[in-house]
């Protein structure tokens, strides 16, 4: 189940969202520097919306789960989407050297489910246009594509409702 979001949030949350209910949040949209630039893709009204909303946050970044560090080479499914690679019939690749990552992508995707699912997760805000957390738009084969990464892919296989922050693909792809 996904769930568009706009770039400008305001404090507009899903209506059924509860104070103290946990959701997740990509780590990066927080504030932590976890993207694979080692900087950090902050969304300052989403995080005053989920404060003003009083909800727990669990903030996690799948790729750091799944063991890749914080300053990494960009990495993107060679075709499809995450399902396709949650699927086992497509792998992640670095850009440039083609190193397989597939394994720390599906690693930390499938303990990002885990944590999710235990904590009662109800809703993902997930950062958008990534191979791991974009919901309707990811990286593949050099382009921006779409559908889900494989973070949000699984997450959403789990009943988890996904909800992408940021734009679709930018001009050019």
């Amino acid at each position: 189940m996904a769930a568009g979001f706009p770039e400008s949030i305001d404090d507009r949350l899903p209506d059924d969202l509860r104070p103290g209910e946990t959701v997740l949040v990509s780590a990066c949209l927080l504030g932590e520097d976890t993207a694979w630039d080692g900087r950090d893709n902050t969304v300052p009204a989403l995080v005053a919306a989920l404060h003003r909303a009083r909800v727990e946050i669990l903030s996690l970044c799948p790729e750091m789960l799944g063991g890749l560090p914080a300053r990494r080479p960009p990495a993107e499914p060679e075709r499809g989407d995450g399902r396709l690679v949650a699927a086992g019939r497509a792998r992640i690749l670095t850009r440039g050297d083609g190193r397989d990552v597939t394994d720390a992508f599906l690693a930390g995707a499938r303990e990002a489910a885990a944590r999710a699912v235990a904590a009662g997760v109800r809703y993902a805000f997930l950062q958008e246009r990534s191979p791991s957390c974009g919901v309707a738009w990811t990286h593949a084969g050099g382009a921006t594509v779409p559908g889900p990464g494989v973070t949000a892919a699984l997450l959403a296989e789990a009943g988890i409702t996904v909800v992408g922050i940021g734009r679709g693909p930018r001009p050019g792809g």
